[in-house]
């Protein structure tokens, strides 16, 4: 399956942001479950992070991405971009390690 990175920017209040922070995470959990590999994170200077993962189209990803609590609540604006890897490090299933 293609790799895709969702790359946000923060856009409400972080007291805003931190309440759908949980829902967010719970998403995360169950992309993995469903064998999408994600992986999600913030920027050490704060204001932004990505969401990294598995998807098997780009329409996909997009469903993906949409369904996020973080965009959907509006906390968050977003690029999505279809990530060639080059080289990586991975592991007997092709999974990143």
């Amino acid at each position: 399956m293609p790799w895709f990175v969702k790359i946000e920017q923060g856009r409400v209040e972080k007291a805003v942001f931190d309440r759908y922070v949980p829902a967010h995470l719970d998403y995360v959990r169950q992309l993995n479950a469903a064998g999408h590999q994600a992986s999600s994170g913030y920027w050490a200077e704060r204001g932004g992070g990505m969401l990294l993962f598995q998807a098997e189209s780009r329409c996909q990803a997009e469903q993906i991405v949409a369904a996020d609590p973080l965009v959907q609540s509006g906390c968050v604006t977003y690029e999505l971009h279809e990530w060639c890897v080059v080289c990586s490090a991975t592991a007997q299933n092709g999974s990143l390690v």
